[in-house]
């Protein structure tokens, strides 16, 4: 990793393409570098209002209506390998009047996709950008959708809702965000029910995924052996909290404003570390059901490799039987065939045949 300055940073901002491997490599990037996360927001918040109203130029110019549904599919599920593919050829060309009137609403777009993964990947290492995103996100919000068309605005709507199901912000942030998304038509939080159908419709209008890579799901199994949920430390510490930070009724033991503060920072340190363990387990779950994916593409590429290779072997049973029987009729006709070696060699003798002047002398 290329060490962290503001320089740096701008450099990679002003270079972030409408692509999902910039915005992976990008938000790796970030997390790497997570102690820098307060200046990292900053910057990201002014490079957003200052964005340029183009998109770096790609060779195969797709447009935002393809890519920006895929980008998002794949950021909320995690999903691998990164394609992104055309939907239509309409789309694959990208007209020109649709990247002139969507140029600058996309490019902040992808702002907000990268700050997303940022968000929901860095839970595995800590809640710093969880907590510094939270003072501007709002905003942020505001800003995408007061310049986009009503397709961004359903892009950045189902942002709103995963971190919504993932309880990524506590609820008053979730309400400002959606009061900076809908205005006045404030939009009903959507049921855990919705969300499973809504993500099963996209599961069940994709074709099925490639087969992931045995190394692949080595790698993810291994990184499962660290989860949140083995976490005996973490354990331990929600398990030894005080009481008084988990019993309302005993509010009323609070004589004073010194033990009134006292317990407010009790409970303020124990909301933070239950909110990191539970974005920490809420991680672990889409790990999870990140690798039961890979699993069922695995197992079903074998059981189709096991079928093909089922097939080919009664075939290659079938020639055998067929070749073996050629072989068993060779032989049975060798055995009556006269064998030469046995015949006399009239060619070694002295036996002379007589010449055809002879047969026909006078004499």
């Amino acid at each position: 990793m290329s060490a962290f300055s503001e320089a740096a940073l701008e450099r990679k901002l002003s270079e972030l393409s409408n692509s999902q491997q910039s915005v992976q490599t990008l938000s790796l990037w970030l997390i790497h570098h997570r102690k820098h996360s307060g200046l990292i927001v900053t910057v990201w918040e002014r490079e957003l209002r200052k964005v340029s109203s183009s998109v770096p130029r790609r060779t195969d110019k797709f447009s935002h209506s393809s890519l920006g549904k895929n980008l998002l599919h794949s950021l909320l599920q995690h999903k691998e390998p990164w394609d992104v593919s055309p939907e239509s050829p309409e789309d694959a060309h990208g007209g020109a009047h649709h990247n002139l009137d969507n140029a600058k609403p996309n490019r902040k777009l992808t702002f907000l996709y990268l700050a997303n993964d940022v968000i929901q990947n860095s839970k595995r290492k800590g809640p710093e950008f969880t907590k510094d995103f939270a003072p501007v996100i709002v905003e942020a919000f505001k800003h995408v959708s007061s310049e986009s068309d009503e397709s961004c605005k359903k892009h950045l709507g189902r942002v709103l809702s995963i971190w919504e199901e993932r309880s990524v912000y506590e609820n008053d942030v979730l309400e400002q965000l959606r009061q900076a998304l809908y205005g006045d038509r404030k939009a009903r939080k959507r049921t855990f029910e919705q969300i499973k159908v809504d993500e099963n419709n996209c599961s069940a209008q994709s074709s099925p995924s490639d087969p992931p890579q045995t190394t692949d799901l080595i790698r993810a199994l291994q990184e499962l052996e660290n989860a949140a949920s083995g976490d005996a430390a973490v354990h331990q510490r929600i398990a030894s909290l005080p009481v008084e930070v988990q019993d309302v009724s005993l509010l009323d033991r609070i004589t004073d404003k010194e033990s009134g503060e006292q317990l407010s920072k009790m409970v303020d340190d124990a909301c933070m570390v239950l909110a990191d363990y539970n974005g920490r387990l809420a991680a672990e779950i889409d790990d999870r059901k990140q690798l039961t994916r890979m699993l069922s593409d695995f197992l079903r590429c074998q059981k189709e490799v096991l079928a093909e290779k089922e097939h080919k072997l009664e075939e290659y049973k079938r020639k055998l039987a067929r070749v073996s029987q050629v072989r068993k009729e060779l032989r049975s006709r060798i055995q009556n065939l006269p064998d030469l070696s046995r015949l006399p060699n009239v060619t070694g003798s002295h036996v002379h045949l007589p010449f055809a002047g002879d047969i026909y002398s006078d004499d």
